[in-house]
């Protein structure tokens, strides 16, 4: 489906068009980790890309506009769900995945910078929201399928039990500068798995969606 009226960026051309969207989006990954956003600078990242000012103005407007194309193009383009058969082999993978990008050091500066900026800026916030409901979204079926194979209780919620895992990772890289280890991985993969299997996750009667519900 086409879309209308989509916000700046929000296009997927082809062509020397995407080759041009590609150079600009890997500039501003580069600046994003290496300045942070309050520095961001659109006539900078179009010279990193070797384009044309205009080029940039014209596609995406702002700073905000071209971080959230970014944030996209991330989701889309990063790695999809593994399938290991069991719950504990999955968020092991979901953990080592999220351990890896936070480990890198351009991956790691440049979500710090990102989520300091969604604290002050709505589109940045909302382009933040949209990158995480669809990184959610592709690893929740690996709660549900452990749901249908009795490995955790019906009506366990998927999306929670998925940002069960990545969620000490973060707040580890956030309040201690420092990227987190394998050990810490496995601990929050570990203690995802315990919890579920608990019902920490599931709602009364077993009744809940077990799909990526909302985000918040």
């Amino acid at each position: 489906m086409v879309r209308e009226c989509g916000e700046p960026g929000t296009v997927r051309p082809g062509g020397r068009t995407a080759r041009v969207r590609a150079a600009v989006l890997e500039a501003a990954g580069d600046a994003l980790a290496e300045q942070g956003f309050d520095r961001l600078d659109l006539a900078d990242i179009a010279r990193r890309a070797e384009v044309g000012k205009t080029t940039v103005y014209r596609r995406w407007g702002t700073v905000a506009g071209l971080v959230a194309d970014l944030l996209g193009d991330m989701a889309e383009q990063s790695l999809p769900r593994t399938d290991t058969g069991s719950l504990a082999g999955d968020l092991k993978a979901n953990a080592e995945l999220v351990r890896r990008t936070l480990a890198d050091p351009r991956q790691g500066a440049l979500f710090k910078a990102v989520i300091a900026a969604a604290t002050t800026d709505g589109r940045t916030a909302e382009a933040l929201r949209r990158f995480y409901e669809t990184r959610v979204a592709e690893w929740a079926p690996c709660v549900t399928l452990a749901a249908e194979r009795g490995e955790v209780p019906p009506g366990t919620d998927a999306a929670e039990v998925i940002r069960a895992v990545s969620a000490p990772l973060y707040y580890r890289l956030l309040t201690t500068g420092t990227p987190p280890d394998e050990a810490a991985a496995e601990r929050a993969a570990e203690a995802a798995v315990t919890a579920a299997r608990a019902g920490c996750f599931a709602a009364p009667g077993g009744d809940a969606a077990t799909g990526p519900g909302p985000t918040t």
